[in-house]
């Protein structure tokens, strides 16, 4: 299949910087989903350039994944609130009776973050491999740091700190996207380095 490479990979880095600018307040969540898009399209286009299903497959699979850990998060958050509104007569003052409903809306809230918890986990693993993948294929080391960081961020989620480890981390991948060479290039590279006459040393 031909594949515009240039084309694939600035799909790619667009997809990525919007994701990025998902912090943006209230257009932000719009640009994520953009994002998204854009990204996955990318990845498709890159995974079909390489001859290798798996860093679309891989990141498919993550996507998926997210989308559960979003569904969990949503459900936790919706089943504490009603509780707590049970307990203070949807007035959500400091002054509550506790209840049945706010038992359940407590036990359903930790059962839900910790299930979004574990799905993150696992949707930032596939992401990890698709970045190896592409750090392997492309020679570019800044989806190998991407890789690491997000992982790392993923498992520090619950403190500022993976926050932070995860938004650097796709700055490392948005750079990777840009900068990574085709096979071409690399090829080219690889045998003008082969060829070069060794460097000589002045004696003494």
């Amino acid at each position: 299949m031909n594949v515009n490479f240039e084309y694939a990979k600035t799909l790619a880095g667009e997809g990525s910087i919007l994701l990025l600018l998902s912090l943006v307040p209230y257009a932000g969540w719009i640009l994520g989903i953009i994002g998204i898009v854009l990204l996955m399209r990318g990845l498709k286009e890159l995974s079909y350039y390489y001859q290798d299903e798996k860093i679309y497959q891989d990141s498919l699979t993550g996507v998926k994944y997210y989308i559960v850990a979003i569904i969990a998060a949503a459900v936790a958050i919706a089943a504490i609130t009603l509780g707590i509104g049970s307990a203070t007569g949807f007035t959500f003052k400091a002054n509550f009776a506790p209840t049945a409903a706010l038992g359940i809306g407590i036990v359903a809230f930790i059962g839900g973050i910790v299930i979004a918890f574990i799905f993150y986990i696992l949707a930032t693993t596939h992401l990890r491999k698709t970045f190896n993948n592409l750090a392997q294929k492309s020679g570019e080391a800044s989806f190998t740091t991407a890789a690491s960081l997000l992982w790392w961020g993923a498992i520090f989620t619950i403190v500022v700190i993976g926050l932070l480890l995860i938004f650097i981390g796709w700055i490392f991948a948005t750079i990777g996207f840009f900068t990574m060479k085709s096979r071409q290039y690399q090829q080219y590279a690889a045998q003008n380095n082969a060829t070069a006459p060794p460097s000589t040393q002045p004696t003494a």
